[in-house]
């Protein structure tokens, strides 16, 4: 008899570490939903950035078509990864499979979200606050990566989310943390893109860090670097980024 072939491999952590790179590094994403009116997929592209969990956030309008159907369909695919030379096949992506939860300004936790939001999109800071624009958190169910030609992976959710009793508290010293780093430490944060992301461009900045890893941004790119553990308490997180600065500094 012929060998049954695997067309979904057993998920590894190296299949995790592409699929949270991919969403977690992404400044858009195509997203799908169900059209209220004709039960039509609709599809379109967004803005994307993160909350502190790892969860997907995104701006969008009440007069888009996406958000009248979020509002009737909370359910929503969000595509992330580029295609790059060759065959747009041959590229790592990711679908990952969400609910939308839309967050009220009076929500505690919109401020947040918008902050963390705009320093990803500064333009942002231009709309978001208008009446018909809202923020929704896209709370990931479930994700289908393809790692390009036969590497294909079913995840779950707790593959892709910031599992750490510390996200709270992180949360609560990014904003402080970032600014003493952008004023402060350039030169360790350019250290950070080409030590870890080979970047060979200056001028970086933070514009995210959460219990996974650090959101590196200049200009109109993005850089996502995933710590090597997770950090289970926030008082780590300076111990982190001096090793990290000391390792760089060794290259």
């Amino acid at each position: 008899m012929a060998e049954t072939v695997k067309t979904i491999r057993d998920t590894d952590d190296d299949a995790r570490l592409l699929a949270r790179r991919l969403i977690r590094g992404a400044r858009y994403a195509a997203i799908g939903v169900l059209e209220p009116e004709t039960g039509f997929p609709f599809t379109s592209r967004v803005l994307t950035g993160t909350d502190t969990d790892g969860a997907p956030v995104i701006l969008i309008s009440r007069l888009s078509v996406h958000t009248g159907a979020l509002t009737v369909d909370p359910r929503a695919s969000l595509l992330f990864g580029e295609p790059g030379k060759g065959d747009p096949l041959a590229h790592p992506r990711v679908t990952l499979r969400t609910r939308a939860v839309r967050i009220a300004r009076e929500d505690e936790r919109h401020g947040e979200l918008r902050e963390r939001f705009i320093r990803r999109h500064p333009k942002a800071a231009l709309y978001a606050d208008f009446p018909d624009f809202a923020f929704f958190r896209m709370v990931p169910e479930s994700a289908s990566l393809n790692g390009g030609f036969g590497k294909a992976y079913a995840l779950e959710a707790d593959d892709l989310v910031i599992r750490s009793p510390a996200v709270a508290g992180m949360a609560e010293i990014e904003a402080g943390a970032i600014e003493h780093m952008n004023a402060d430490h350039r030169d360790a944060i350019d250290a950070y893109a080409r030590t870890y992301a080979k970047s060979k461009r200056t001028g970086w900045k933070l514009c995210g860090i959460d219990c996974a890893g650090l959101d590196l941004i200049l200009g109109d790119e993005l850089i996502r670097i995933e710590f090597d553990v997770l950090l289970n308490d926030s008082t780590l997180l300076r111990d982190k980024l001096v090793e990290m600065s000391r390792f760089a500094s060794q290259k």
